[in-house]
């Protein structure tokens, strides 16, 4: 450790503290692990809904499309969700889902 090392507190967050993340209309991907997707894009859709926000671009990555399935699945079970599709070319193609949810209770 060196005399400018202020200890753990220089690697970012520790593994268990949540992550805040501003809610807009469009979620990024890219920086969650694979196995956290889920819940994230659950939570994330609920807040989103809570704040008026009722489209919403997902930003998955176009790679191997297994991402996408992903989303799209927990998307599919999600009762707030009234439809999804993949994002116009110049909004990221296959590599988003745009979401319309729901207004109101289910």
């Amino acid at each position: 450790m060196s005399a400018d090392d202020d200890g753990p507190d220089d690697e970012g967050p520790l593994p268990d503290e949540p992550i805040v993340l501003p809610i807009t209309d469009e979620l990024d991907l890219h920086t969650f692990a694979p196995r956290d997707v889920p819940s994230v894009v659950t939570d994330y859709l609920d807040e989103c809904r809570v704040r008026g926000i009722l489209l919403v671009r997902i930003v998955h990555g176009r790679g191997k499309g297994v991402q996408r399935a992903v989303v799209q699945k927990v998307l599919r079970t999600n009762p707030y969700v009234e439809s999804f599709a993949d994002a116009p070319p110049a909004s990221g193609g296959w590599g988003a889902t745009l979401v319309t949810l729901r207004r109101g209770d289910v």
